[in-house]
């Protein structure tokens, strides 16, 4: 995943909180949990929260009495939105550190400078955060969405929503954007439409004049926009300041993963589609239950948004793993993972799908209202099955690469 900080509320206070998770000493009956994120730098406002998330569940864990009798020992680092010190960390956790478990990284190719080492290592790795799709390797669990998860769900409701099957894509110019823009025309496609233009930008343009111009040319029924970062959301406010916004319907399956659409005013982002596996307005015991805790943490829930969630499931994903396995030895967790392990979150119902380690979810078809994500259709346990069909650890256990998947 690519971001940019600008996309985001500048002034939110709750990103500042900060939760003291006691840093245990180095006793040989703790478990050291090793963090690596971007809490400071431009990806900070998606850093921060899930770090926050990170060391709820920890503390969650740790009060419950731990893991086994073990106290979970958190060991962070902030890469300060640098890619190099991903692989410096990186190596730091599984060489200096001895970490048992890592969770992190935010961008795709954080994931990639450090999934060989912990593979090498032989450090368990859980990146939680939704992804194009693709990777393969034993040593790895994911629990975001892939684009065939969220897309296969998004276009026949954004579709029937429009009320017509001409669709105009408009898409970041990299690995994500490309990738999804292909498996949204092939829903449309699927779903008796007809995609009238792809157009793609470079992740720093925020001058979309021209190109309203053409989407109004092209008179299209529904415009779907993976689009990505701060430059990228100017595309949303230029759309509603030319008056299209309530002329030709809009979705996305990037707007609001990070609590973009609180950045828009409810003139500009009303009415836009979105899915994803999260929602702070998700009307469930268990997310009520979650924002609570935040907020008795954090001061307030305000913060919370798509990957910080994902990042708090994943945490306690590996928990469970571990107490079913008795033990923090990496083939015991990876065996009991591939049991098909599921938990229940503040997004829903979470199962690993063994083939893949990939998480099966639910995924919320949302309309934004008000700088909120109102929830229409909840689809339950929807599978990874875009790498399903290129990836399988079961037959394969020593497979190691991130697939190209073909559409």
């Amino acid at each position: 995943m690519t971001i940019n900080r600008r996309a985001f509320l500048s002034a939110s206070a709750a990103l500042a909180g900060t939760m003291a998770v006691p840093r245990l000493g180095a006793a040989a009956d703790t478990i050291k949990l090793g963090s690596i994120l971007d809490t400071s730098g431009i990806f900070d406002a998606y850093g921060k929260p899930m770090d926050m998330a990170m060391r709820l569940a920890v503390k969650e864990i740790n009060d419950a009495g731990g893991l086994n009798g073990q106290q979970i020992e958190i060991v962070s680092y902030d890469t300060q939105s640098d890619m190099a010190l991903y692989t410096q960390f990186g190596q730091q956790l599984v060489r200096r550190d001895k970490a048992d478990i890592v969770h992190g990284g935010i961008l795709s190719a954080s994931r990639e400078a450090i999934r060989q080492t912990m593979r090498k290592a032989k450090t368990l790795y859980f990146y939680n955060v939704l992804y194009e799709g693709g990777v393969c390797d034993r040593n790895i669990f994911i629990n975001g969405v892939t684009p065939a998860q969220q897309v296969e769900a998004l276009v026949p409701f954004a579709m029937e929503r429009a009320g017509g099957n001409k669709v105009y894509i408009l898409a970041a110019d990299y690995n994500y954007g490309q990738i999804t823009a292909n498996w949204i025309q092939k829903y449309v496609e699927e779903n008796g439409g007809e995609v009238v233009a792809v157009d793609f930008f470079p992740l720093d343009v925020a001058d979309f004049g021209s190109t309203i111009a053409k989407i109004q040319g092209a008179a299209p029924d529904l415009v779907i926009a993976p689009l990505v970062g701060g430059a990228h959301l100017s595309f949303f406010r230029q759309w509603a300041a030319a008056g299209m916004k309530d002329k030709i319907p809009l979705a996305s399956t990037t707007m609001g993963v990070g609590n973009e659409h609180k950045v828009l005013t409810p003139e500009e982002g009303n009415g836009i589609m979105v899915a994803y596996n999260y929602s702070q307005e998700l009307d469930t015991p268990a997310n009520k239950a979650f924002k609570e805790a935040w907020a008795e943490a954090y001061g307030d829930s305000s913060a919370i948004h798509e990957i910080a969630v994902s990042n708090y499931q994943g945490v306690k994903m590996w928990a469970e793993a571990v107490k079913k396995a008795g033990s923090t030895d990496r083939d015991a967790v990876i065996a009991a993972l591939e049991t098909g392990l599921s938990i229940d979150g503040p997004a829903g119902t979470v199962t690993v799908d063994p083939k893949t380690h990939h998480a099966t979810l639910d995924v919320h078809l949302m309309v934004v209202e008000d700088q909120g994500m109102n929830v229409v259709e909840t689809l339950p346990q929807r599978p990874p099955i875009d790498t399903q069909a290129v990836c399988d650890l079961v037959a394969n256990p020593d497979d190691n690469k991130q697939y190209e998947i073909k559409i």
